[in-house]
């Protein structure tokens, strides 16, 4: 290697983008859109359009329950992994799964995690009301106290943006919503995108470090 190559080497490494899996369901995998108005691709977006080197890899399963991502984080784990965003919970909640199960199996995935120095941002849900306040506080409740358990970054409700723009328009969800009302359109996500972009920048950072 010349000197011109030896003296570029760092500086080619420096700028490696940080390679972030992001663990999710249909909301992350960007069901009944475009490829390009997912959630990931637009946040791949976001990051670019923010200076922020990354490279955001979807792990996104429709219909993926917290213990169908507990099943596939080691292989979601790869070598070249460096951050991880959790966004599970929607389908537990759709499944009235005991809000105990899907805490274990969060668990089970941070602690794996943690195992190999991962840095993770977890996106969390909110409960509907119906379920019962006991239901809903143990499942709301879990997100944050993972987070602080685990020391991990947190968005407690990917939704919540959406549901902001419903208390001052109560239109909002039929304009971002698709027609089946659990999952957001292009401009929904774009919303989304830009209530969690900072805080995904935020887990870049804390991978560089």
């Amino acid at each position: 290697m010349g000197a011109l190559a030896l003296a570029l080497a760092p500086l080619a490494a420096a700028a490696e983008p940080v390679v972030v899996a992001a663990l999710g369901d249909s909301l992350t995998q960007g069901y009944g859109l475009p490829v390009e108005d997912g959630l990931v691709p637009q946040l791949q977006d976001w990051l670019a359009e923010n200076g922020v080197a990354a490279e955001v890899q979807n792990a996104g399963v429709s219909g993926d329950t917290t213990a169908g991502g507990l099943a596939r984080i080691g292989w979601t784990l790869t070598s070249e992994v460096d951050a991880l965003i959790v966004a599970l919970g929607g389908n537990d909640l759709l499944r009235g799964i005991d809000p105990i199960a899907s805490r274990t199996n969060l668990e089970g995935i941070l602690s794996e995690a943690r195992s190999r120095g991962l840095p993770v941002l977890i996106i969390g849900m909110e409960a509907p009301g119906n379920y019962g306040p006991g239901y809903k506080a143990a499942f709301d409740g879990m997100y944050p106290d993972l987070a602080m358990r685990y020391d991990t970054l947190l968005v407690p409700d990917m939704l919540a943006p959406l549901k902001v723009l419903q208390a001052d328009d109560p239109q909002a969800m039929a304009r971002y919503m698709q027609a089946d009302r659990l999952h957001p359109n292009a401009d929904g996500v774009r919303v989304i995108v830009e209530a969690i972009g900072p805080e995904v920048a935020r887990l870049v950072a804390r991978a560089q470090h």
